[in-house]
This record gives C-alpha cells, sequence and structure tokens, in this order.
C-alpha cells in the first residue's frame, strides 16, 4: 500500500526559476499535508539555496538540452539524457513513488521517462509555466496521467491530453500580497523595470534611453528602481543623472515583491512566473518578451488581451516608442488604474494547492 511517509512525491524540476518557483511551491503545499518530498534535478540547481527543499532527499542527474544545438551537441545531450534516465529509473524503482511531478525543461526529461518504464508505475503529472505548451512537455505529455496549465486556452496541446488549468503557483512572499491594493500616482511615480539576466542587458540602454525623452516634468517625478548588471550600472546611472531620474540600480533585489507591490507601472520579461506574478499582486505592466521566446510573447498576450499590460516587441522597441508608451500611461493615472484591475482578473487563487490537488487525485487514481 503506497503511503505518504512510505512512497514519496517525486518533483523533477530544475533550470531556471520559472521552473523552480512553482516546484518549490507545490512541494512545500505537499509537505505541509504531510507528504513525503524527494527532489530530482540537474546539476545547474543542485547547489542553489532552497528553503523548501533543504531538508529533503535530492538527486542530481545528468541531462541536457536539445533545442537549438549542433548535431555533435545534440548527440551528446542524448547520451547524457539516456543516462540520467536509467539513473532515474534505478532511484525510482528504489523509492516506489508514488507520483513523479515534472515542471518542463530538460530536467524533469530522465524522471518522467524512467517513471513511465516502471512495472510498478507512478503517476505522472506535468506542470507548464507557459500560454505555450514547452518542447519537454509536449514530449512527454503522452506519459502523463493529467497536465497542469498556468493559462486558460493553452496552445500546443496533444489531443488527448486531460489538461486541467490549475494556476503557475507563486513564491510565498508573492501569494502574500494578492489583490493588494493599487493606489495610482499623484506626485512620486515608482517605474519598477526587471528582466534577468538577459533582459537588464538591454533594459539598461532602453530605458534611460526612453526616460530622457520624456518631458522635464514627468521625469521630475519618476523613482526608477531597475535591475542591471553590475559592468553596465556606471553608464545606466551617468544616463539617469543626466535626464534627472531618481533611481536605484542593482544586478538583484531580494525583495522583489514589496517592490512590484509598491510600483505604479512596471516593466519586464514576461516569463510564465513574472506574469503570473503579476497578475497575482494586480499590476499594470509593459511587456517585452525575450526575443527568441516565443512562449513569453504569448504570456504577455494573456494579460494585453485583458487590457491589463502593454506588449512591445523588442525588435521594434525603439527608445522613442517605448517613450510614447510611458508618457501616455504615466500621464493618466485612471488608466493605470483600469489596467490594475485588469492585470488582477487574471489572478488565478490558490494555485500551489490546487497543483497538489491534482497530485494527490492521479495518486488515488493509480491506487484503485
Amino acid at each position: 500500500m503506497r503511503g505518504a511517509m512510505l512512497n514519496p512525491i517525486v518533483i523533477a524540476a530544475g533550470g531556471t526559476g520559472g521552473h523552480m518557483v512553482p516546484a518549490e511551491s507545490v512541494a512545500d503545499e505537499l509537505m505541509r499535508r504531510g507528504q513525503r518530498i524527494v527532489l530530482m534535478t540537474d546539476a545547474r540547481s543542485a547547489g542553489q539555496k532552497s528553503a523548501v527543499f533543504a531538508g529533503c532527499e535530492r538527486h542530481v542527474l545528468a541531462g541536457a538540452g536539445l533545442a537549438g544545438r549542433s548535431l555533435g551537441r545534440r548527440l551528446l545531450g542524448v547520451a547524457q539524457l539516456a543516462r540520467g534516465t536509467v539513473a532515474a529509473r534505478h532511484i525510482l524503482a528504489k523509492l516506489d513513488a508514488a507520483a513523479v511531478v515534472g515542471f518542463g525543461g530538460y530536467p524533469s526529461v530522465p524522471p518522467v521517462l524512467a517513471a513511465a518504464t516502471l512495472r510498478r508505475r507512478p503517476a505522472i503529472v506535468l506542470h507548464d509555466q507557459n500560454a505555450v505548451l514547452g518542447g519537454a512537455n509536449r514530449f512527454l505529455a503522452r506519459f502523463a496521467d493529467h497536465l497542469a496549465l498556468s493559462f486558460e486556452g493553452t496552445a500546443g496541446l496533444p489531443g488527448r491530453a486531460r489538461a486541467t488549468v490549475t494556476g503557475n503557483p507563486v513564491r510565498a512572499a508573492i501569494s502574500v500580497l494578492a489583490a493588494s491594493p493599487y493606489e495610482p500616482p499623484a506626485e512620486t511615480i515608482r517605474l519598477l523595470v526587471l528582466g534577468g539576466s538577459l533582459g537588464a542587458r538591454i533594459f539598461a540602454t532602453l530605458v534611460p534611453e526612453a526616460l530622457a525623452r520624456l518631458p522635464e516634468g514627468l521625469r521630475r517625478r519618476i523613482a526608477l528602481t531597475m535591475q542591471c548588471p553590475g559592468e553596465a550600472i556606471g553608464a545606466a546611472r551617468g544616463a539617469l543623472d543626466a535626464a534627472g531620474i531618481t533611481h536605484e540600480l542593482a544586478p538583484f533585489f531580494s525583495d522583489v515583491a514589496p517592490r512590484m507591490a509598491a510600483a505604479h507601472l512596471l516593466v519586464a520579461r514576461s516569463g510564465g512566473s513574472t506574469v503570473a506574478e503579476v497578475a497575482t499582486i494586480g499590476r499594470p505592466a509593459i511587456f517585452i518578451p525575450l526575443a527568441i521566446n516565443t512562449d513569453q510573447r504569448h504570456n504577455a498576450d494573456v494579460l494585453a488581451r485583458r487590457g491589463g499590460a502593454f506588449r512591445l516587441d523588442q525588435a521594434t522597441t525603439t527608445p522613442d516608442r517605448l517613450a510614447g508608451v510611458l508618457e501616455s500611461l504615466l500621464d493618466d493615472p485612471l488608466r493605470l488604474a483600469a489596467m490594475a484591475e485588469a492585470a488582477a482578473s487574471a489572478r488565478i487563487e490558490e494555485a500551489a494547492a490546487r497543483l497538489a490537488d491534482l497530485v494527490l487525485s492521479a495518486i488515488a487514481e493509480r491506487v484503485r
């Protein structure tokens, strides 16, 4: 008989925060319900500090992405995935896992493939963070008992998928600020710019140049907080000082949640977690998706279609273009308030609990 403490639930996740944040959130929820959690991850994530996974059994598996690589590197990647799958199968058989929950990306592939080959097959649940099903989950969906989606109308679903919209679990620091009241700017305008490592490099040039093009009276009201690579801070600070913009620049902010809640407007990339956080708190945003990532464009459109965000494509977004959008929004507090309300309308409550419910339901189906 498979039970909570004897038969663990395996979380298969790694790589970027976009995969790890929802994995941590649902693991925390499942542990709160008395479940034993085991993490299977990749080398990139193995050394990351995690309060949730700190006390959990961990297994680091071989693996590599295949998309966008040369033939030689793809063959090497296939070999690494195969090695990781063999190792995962041995571990899963020994654990007699009740379920494997995959969160997309190549680190989820070996554990899910291995689970599908076991005689005592655990329940398999996949979660996708984007508005378009990711490549790993498209491949693995054929083995899954359930597919958990972050957005209504997610594209790229296989015809026979048992799909449920659970939402995208966000960090606890974000969830406690859900539906925080939005106060339109009166005098000071708090502008928050986030972009991750790749986005910040581009934003470090684009945003100061755009702000410099705003009318002086508007520039003097802006209090900018911007994520900025260390090597770009000097140039960005010089441009902002010349434009008369009050600013705080840093490569990383540990307190993003309260800064987001305090912001009157965000400029950001549109990864699944970022869009979920913006919707959870309910703040107007200008999304500039990563140019090489079509998923981010679709994610941004989830809020843009509701009127909660603007989507600007990186290839066509000049400083003049961004300045025009910023001026039209920052000069119209009522419009910002309406956008905040529209963004909040996309929020899916209790996403971690919904996903945990789905996992436990899938386990119960297997036990019958």
